[in-house]
């Protein structure tokens, strides 16, 4: 079983989402330990939603194979004394229904936060990853991973129906606070648009295993609503 869970947080306490390595932490924290048995498909990805208009507003989106339990992040970011046990602050819904009814041809509305990068090469050097950072760069990254990922982009007026709707550089620290650890540079690159469902299986791999880099620390995670939804809201 799948689950999709959707957390929303009080943007005047942002010391959690303000680091990517104190969110990713948080959201470990969220479930026990995997057991030794788990296989590949045991992965928890998630993104964090950010809006200013009409008004600021945070959501924290999880796709997990467990329910996931986010007392301490209510506590830490969202509005633990409205929190009850009907209403803890936090909602997990099914997430498979969704995932076996994909069908090639489906129209679907998309969201991705991604960490795109392209190979640079130097003389006499084998080729290092490096950020996409221009959106022509960022574009082109999505659209050649599409097909392998289990959907085409939709097409409007003969041009990819697909926008980045937001870049966020993000340095950061990685390892537990207080200790020395490595740095951490990369691009966080939401994108919009409109997509084909091409191959229901590859797609069900990428909504449950993410797509690209960065998938720790918030990048990764495609969610899907029907074409007809606006705003983008994803259904679980």
């Amino acid at each position: 079983m799948t689950h999709l869970t959707r957390c929303h947080l009080n943007p005047a306490r942002n010391r959690l989402t303000s680091s990517p390595q104190r969110l990713h932490a948080a959201v470990a924290a969220a479930f026990p330990p995997p057991p030794a048995s788990a296989g590949p498909g045991h992965r928890v990805l998630w993104r964090l939603d950010e809006t200013r208009q009409p008004h600021p507003q945070s959501t924290l989106l999880i796709v997990s194979p467990q329910q996931p339990d986010l007392t301490h992040v209510i506590e830490q970011a969202g509005w633990p004394r409205l929190a009850t046990p009907d209403n803890p602050g936090w909602d997990t819904r099914p997430y498979t229904p969704l995932l076996t009814a994909l069908r090639p041809g489906t129209p679907m509305r998309f969201r991705l936060t991604a960490n795109p990068t392209k190979a640079a090469f130097r003389r006499g050097q084998r080729g290092v990853r490096t950020a996409a950072a221009t959106p022509a760069d960022q574009i082109q990254w999505l659209l050649q991973r599409a097909p392998g990922a289990g959907f085409a982009i939709s097409q409007h007026l003969d041009r990819p129906d697909l926008t980045v709707t937001d870049c966020r550089v993000r340095d950061f620290q990685r390892g537990p606070a207080g200790r020395a650890g490595s740095n951490v540079h990369l691009h966080a690159v939401t994108y919009e648009g409109r997509l084909q469902v091409t191959d229901p299986d590859a797609l069900r791999r990428t909504l449950t295993q993410g797509l690209g880099r960065a998938k720790g620390y918030g990048c990764g995670l495609l969610t899907l609503a029907p074409d007809s939804t606006t705003p983008h809201t994803p259904q679980g």
